[in-house]
């Protein structure tokens, strides 16, 4: 079992225990052994998202990576997806992003890219977390000249600028839509105004001024009243939304509604059906997607395959069996055919697509999809202990299930990246699945809340 690794590398209160200075240290002796495969000179990638922690854990990494023998190339404020897209570029042995994603900003985190831009197979990271405890490693000191070097990349915000343009389809621009972008002040603040505004858009650009301190402050995707109300305000076309490391991307129609990731993948994924460059006629989701999605996949032709809840089992799916789109409600979308992960920009540039060739809006699009009614509820838990440890709580679960029968569904789970539990009821009628969902969410508080 993984102690540090979580779903989505390891994360947690910047300077306290795990994600302190030390840890990150030895966190980078380990990477660097894991991935110097031979003799030849080795260099990992680095960026960061723009918390003020970052500088603590980019400065510690380097450090561990650099007295392993191994180089060290940084390319400061950028989105998760572009170190995946970068560390390709560039031919790195492996590529490590320093964020907490959606996280506040006292929060943070690392997670690893391999050298094809894929995120480390559970065993990898169970490795480096085993040599950062054995002591095997230890005794290793390059000296002199076989110390590493540390290089800062100078021009990677517009490699990934460039890379985010060619995957929009060639002969159409963005000319005569408006948009209204929320950056969250985070890690796409300065790459992602320019790739609208160099296609043609004309763009309002909220939250890309961040202080260190605001990434994820009341804006980006888990605030989506900010675009809702901006598409009013400036009767734009589109809203769009990213998180702190644009990894997801939320959206809002011409109305000022909130479009979530299981619309987009609904839109997408029909689009290539049509197109026939859906592989398989099959779409990957989690277990956290609407059944509204499965039965407009399935009306159309294709299928749903679903997976536990996490990008990087989306994408273990899509790997093993050779499907190219998939993603979460959350708005991780991911497009093989253009990036290795989760990338809100590409998400974005996909969608304005299929509105430019098929000339309907986004409320228009959306109508392909009717969700069946969803509650879902966040609840904060002091430990996480097994469901099935709780009587009480599986008790009323299985009476939710019981009542839903064939109609609905019951999902309850604990975050990977937070000290959270959501509950989660899908069912055909509003008021009773919330009444349902709050009857467990009760029994939960009163166990471990």
């Amino acid at each position: 079992m993984r102690k540090l690794f979580g779903t989505d590398g390891i994360r947690g209160i910047a300077n306290q225990d795990p994600m302190t200075v030390e840890m990150a240290l030895n966190l980078g002796r380990a990477a660097a052994h894991v991935f110097k495969q031979d003799d030849r000179r080795h260099r990992l990638v680095i960026g960061k998202d723009t918390r003020l922690s970052g500088y603590l854990f980019e400065s510690a990494l380097v450090a561990g990576i650099c007295s392993m023998g191994v180089d060290a190339l940084l390319v400061g404020p950028m989105p998760t997806p572009a170190i995946a897209f970068i560390t390709r570029s560039l031919r790195a042995d492996a590529g490590i992003v320093i964020s907490a994603s959606h996280n506040p900003y006292e929060d943070n985190g690392i997670k690893f890219f391999s050298r094809n831009g894929f995120k480390l197979p559970d065993e990898l990271e169970l490795q480096i977390e085993d040599l950062m405890s054995s002591g095997e490693i230890d005794a290793i000191r390059p000296t002199a000249t076989e110390v590493g070097k540390a290089y800062r990349i100078d021009d990677a915000e517009g490699r990934y600028i460039e890379f985010l343009k060619n995957s929009f389809p060639k002969g159409i621009t963005l000319e005569g839509l408006k948009l209204v972008l929320d950056c969250a002040n985070g890690a796409a603040y300065k790459v992602a105004p320019k790739v609208f505004e160099e296609l043609g858009a004309k763009v309002i650009v909220y939250h890309n001024r961040p202080d260190g301190m605001n990434i994820n402050q009341a804006c980006g995707s888990l605030h989506p009243e900010v675009i809702k109300q901006g598409i009013i305000e400036h009767q734009a076309d589109v809203g769009i939304s990213l998180d702190g490391d644009a990894d997801r991307v939320i959206f809002a129609d011409e109305h000022g509604n909130e479009i979530d990731g299981d619309y987009i993948l609904a839109i997408c994924a029909l689009d290539m059906l049509k197109q026939n460059t859906l592989k398989h006629n099959t779409l990957v989701t989690t277990i956290m997607s609407n059944m509204g999605l499965d039965i407009a996949i399935r009306k159309a032709g294709g299928q749903v395959v679903k997976t536990a809840v996490g990008d990087r089992y989306v994408v273990a799916e899509m790997l093993n069996h050779g499907y190219n789109l998939g993603g979460e409600q959350c708005g991780h979308m991911v497009f093989l055919d253009h990036n290795t992960t989760g990338d809100g920009n590409i998400a974005a540039l996909q969608l304005l697509a299929i509105m430019k060739r098929s000339g309907h809006s986004l409320s228009e699009l959306a109508g392909c999809m009717k969700k069946l009614p969803q509650v879902l509820l966040n609840l904060e838990v002091n430990h996480k202990k097994a469901i099935r440890q709780m009587p009480e709580v599986a008790a009323t679960i299985d009476r939710a299930k019981q009542e839903l029968g064939n109609e609905g569904r019951v999902l309850v789970r604990y975050s990977g990246t937070q000290s959270l539990i959501r509950v989660m009821i899908e069912g055909q009628h509003d008021v009773r699945i919330r009444q349902l969902a709050e009857d467990i969410a009760q029994k939960i508080e009163e166990e471990i809340g």
